[in-house]
């Protein structure tokens, strides 16, 4: 009851995101503390769960707002919004017997242990472009991609991770001979709901975010399709 009284007064102003597995929290903290500064009483929660259980829960009311990766099937109710493209790369230690080459061949990657990822979302199009012809060697699992680097750094083999992905630092990052796996991280709300004061404030930080230190691709930066830093916040979203 209080938190309902908390609310109805503006003093609470709730905001749930969902986060794909292979998608960092790291994407929203600099938005989140932005908005922080214009929107009092800000609750954040954060959930992590498959980019189709996240459209369940956006449709649902569950989750105010999620980002994802690849997405199969999305309902027409959803509203999209690509934020950046990025390359995976193999996450390894610097004992790897890959570790000092510049790239990795696709025949290497194939000749190694991948750690494998459980419900990774971008799994089926690895196995696709990597690996056609027999599914990669797995002998280690987890849904944690902080356990998997830990196996990782301690020698177990490789981890297939999103550019954005941060890494332990005793773990280097190599691009794959090619660049074969590209994804794109996008934005999904639910169409026609009224935004409260934070959802609003968030979607509007997200999409002008400064996204080019995430994204590897040549095209985009080419043609100038990330706004400098200090585009971020125009004097309109403090009045929101």
């Amino acid at each position: 009851r209080r938190r309902a009284r908390e609310f109805q007064k503006k003093e609470v102003a709730p905001l749930t995101i969902g986060l794909a597995p292979s998608i960092s929290a790291s994407l929203v903290v600099e938005p989140i503390a932005e908005i922080r500064k214009f929107v009092p009483g800000l609750h954040v929660e954060l959930r992590e769960e498959p980019p189709s259980r996240l459209v369940e829960l956006l449709l649902e009311g569950e989750v105010n707002v999620a980002l994802v990766g690849d997405l199969d099937d999305r309902p027409e109710r959803i509203d999209v919004w690509a934020l950046f493209e990025e390359r995976y790369v193999a996450v390894l230690a610097p004992s790897h017997e890959l570790a000092d080459r510049p790239v990795i061949g696709m025949e290497a990657l194939r000749q190694a242990n991948i750690l494998d990822r459980s419900y990774c979302d971008v799994a089926p199009k690895f196995l696709r472009l990597c690996f056609p012809d027999a599914p990669p060697h797995h002998n280690h699992h987890s849904c944690r991609d902080l356990h998997l680097q830990h196996l990782a750094a301690a020698g177990f083999g490789i981890v297939l991770a999103p550019e954005h992905m941060p890494r332990l630092p005793t773990l280097k990052a190599l691009p794959i001979d090619g660049d074969p796996v590209w994804r794109e991280v996008r934005l999904l709300a639910v169409q026609g709901r009224r935004y409260s004061p934070a959802l609003d404030a968030f979607i509007k930080v997200v999409r002008l975010h400064d996204w080019s230190l995430h994204a590897g691709s040549p095209l985009q930066r080419a043609h100038g399709l990330y706004r400098r830093r200090d585009e971020r916040i125009p004097a309109w979203l403090q009045s929101s």
